[in-house]
């Protein structure tokens, strides 16, 4: 065998192994980045009930299929179906939950009412009710709710905890200071500079 086919060959041979080892750490990326979108909506929400009883299930709306109340077609599992399927965002980050909170809310892209999750399968668009329950969260249950989705999609992510107020009174001896205003330059204050 000539020395130029040898070349050749294992050319060859090293441009598939390349390609190959390329081809399976982008599968393996794309399979860790889609694991969180595959975890079924109606999953997280009952863990979100479960960590924040207080958020409204609104869960009374007729499958159009069986003619009956669905309970698993819940605020946050539209909710959810709502961040990943209508808006493509990702599930696995604090920024684009927020996002979905303020369409929710009227202060980012608005919430398209022909584009609802279960539009198409409940017998009432339960767009109205949703942005209204959304709409009577106060700061701290949306914060905890993304919080507790951003942990349910990203384990690995510490979400530190936010700090609660204290229910302590503060000591009497302590006295209440006001800051002080900033001294500005003086002419010649320059002249400290010089060695």
């Amino acid at each position: 065998m000539k020395r130029s086919q040898l070349t050749r060959q294992l050319w060859s041979f090293f441009k598939s192994f390349v390609g190959i080892a390329i081809g399976l750490s982008l599968s393996f990326g794309i399979a860790h980045l889609t694991h969180a979108q595959s975890i079924r909506p109606e999953y997280v929400a009952n863990i979100v009930y479960q960590r924040l009883p207080d958020i409204p299930k609104e869960n009374q709306y007729i499958r159009q299929s069986t003619k009956e109340v669905d309970p698993d077609n819940t605020l946050i599992s539209r909710f959810i179906r709502y961040n990943q399927d209508i808006q493509k965002r990702p599930v696995r980050y604090r920024f684009d939950w927020k996002l979905s909170l303020a369409d929710y809310l009227g202060a980012n892209e608005p919430v398209k009412e022909e584009l609802y999750p279960g539009r198409n399968t409940l017998t009432v668009n339960p767009y109205k009710k949703d942005l209204e329950a959304i709409q009577s969260l106060n700061r701290r249950q949306r914060n905890d709710l993304v919080n507790v989705l951003v942990n349910v999609y990203n384990p690995q992510q510490n979400i530190p905890n936010t700090p609660q107020p204290s229910t302590q009174p503060s000591p009497q001896s302590s006295p209440v200071t006001t800051p002080q205003k900033p001294n500005f330059s003086q002419p010649g204050d320059s002249q400290l500079l010089k060695p």
